[in-house]
């Protein structure tokens, strides 16, 4: 990181024009800014361009694959058993394989690696390296340095972020859902987090989590180590009450009946006579629970197209949390 002072504002550097009269380039605490995030914004443009090619990459190769599979009437899994089909199958494992074991574990991860590379350090190093010292000495207030110090790498992340979520929700939509050999329901433990806003909400609360980390801490190395704990942690936390983030389906069918394609199963089992509710583990290995006289079954689940209610509600979520600490941030500083 840069401990570049801020540049006086009467001498602040000057590019030419293409007809030699010098005008003003970027100056005072903007310039520093980008100055110290410069490494930051290049590494996430490049990585962000390199997603993006792979899963242009996963969407035309699985588009000439399936076009080729219908004009040979190879489409439907019925046909899967002639020779000739099946070999026009085959290359469809490899860009489902890149989608479902790279980029999505890549991207699932991805607010994790903010909160631990990007969040944590960004104050966490100013107070190590002193540099927070010079703050005190310039002319611009803290409040206002902190504010532009957060929006650079902010609004970085908020762009590769949701470039890749917007990506990512594509190319499962039309490639992976649609597609006539891959199954990823939405609510996998790896595809929901790569869908939607997800990825965005979690880039933007990982990040001001690790701000507010370092901040407390004042040493990089401890900050980054708790804030990857607490980015875990926080999931596992989520993951555990997102399936009442919204209403789920609770639904009485006849025997056997199974939950709709791509749904989120949270519970199922049968309904006795008197009307008592079995769950099928209760069944399976209890004694004293006679389910012979099982009149109907019953479910309890997510359907797919609750996927975009119950990602609102988890991004508002985080979101709150995400004011919450980067409030708790700028009253420190001014302290």
């Amino acid at each position: 990181m840069s401990t570049d002072v801020l540049p006086d504002r009467t001498t602040a550097p000057t590019a030419p024009t293409a007809s030699g009269t010098p005008t003003p380039a970027l100056r005072g605490i903007l310039w520093l800014v980008l100055r110290q995030n410069r490494i930051l914004l290049w590494t996430l443009g490049a990585l962000t361009v390199l997603a993006v090619a792979d899963l242009l990459w996963v969407h035309v190769a699985s588009s000439q694959i399936v076009s080729e599979l219908r004009r040979a009437d190879c489409y439907s899994p019925q046909t899967w058993d002639r020779r000739e089909c099946w070999k026009m199958v085959e290359p469809l494992d490899r860009p489902n394989f890149w989608y479902l074991k790279v980029l999505q574990p890549a991207v699932t991860g991805l607010p994790l690696l903010i909160g631990v590379f990007v969040g944590a350090p960004l104050l966490a190093q100013e107070y190590e390296r002193g540099t927070i010292r010079l703050i005190r000495a310039q002319s611009v207030s803290p409040v206002r340095w902190l504010a532009v110090r957060l929006a650079v790498p902010g609004l970085a992340v908020l762009a590769a972020a949701g470039v890749l979520a917007a990506l990512m929700t594509w190319v499962w939509w039309t490639d992976i859902v649609h597609g006539p050999t891959a199954f990823d329901p939405p609510f996998q433990y790896m595809t929901y987090p790569a869908l939607g806003v997800a990825p965005v909400a979690w880039s933007l609360f990982a990040l001001a989590l690790g701000v507010l980390v370092g901040q407390l801490l004042r040493r990089a190395l401890p900050a980054m180590f708790l804030t990857g704990a607490l980015v875990a942690a926080t999931h596992g936390l989520v993951l555990w009450a997102r399936p009442y983030f919204y209403p789920a389906v609770d639904r009485v069918a006849a025997l056997r009946t199974t939950e709709p394609t791509n749904s989120w199963l949270l519970g199922r089992g049968i309904v006795l006579p008197d009307g008592t509710r079995v769950s099928t583990s209760t069944c399976g290995f209890s004694f004293s629970t006679d389910c012979d006289g099982a009149t109907a079954s019953w479910l309890r689940y997510h359907p797919a197209d609750h996927l975009v209610p119950v990602q609102l509600v988890e991004a508002g979520i985080l979101l709150a949390l995400t004011l919450a600490l980067l409030l708790v941030v700028f009253r420190r500083i001014r302290a």
